[in-house]
């Protein structure tokens, strides 16, 4: 299983620049998402969608404080 954040604009859109590594599980995907926020936010990502193997878990999920 590959557990990835796709990293998107406020229109939903996939941002270039920053990309999410593949995570092994759920658990470690979601503790670099709070440790990344705030400078993926700072680079132009808006919203974030949890993938798992390429399916939608949850998401989009606003980066804004």
């Amino acid at each position: 299983m590959s557990w990835i954040w796709r990293l998107e604009d406020t229109s939903g859109a996939v941002v270039t620049g920053p990309e999410s590594p593949a995570h092994g599980n759920q658990s470690d995907a979601e503790s670099w998402l709070g440790e990344q926020w705030r400078e993926l936010s700072e680079a132009g990502v808006a919203q974030a969608t949890l993938l798992n193997d390429g399916a939608v878990v949850y998401g989009p999920m606003s980066l804004s404080e």
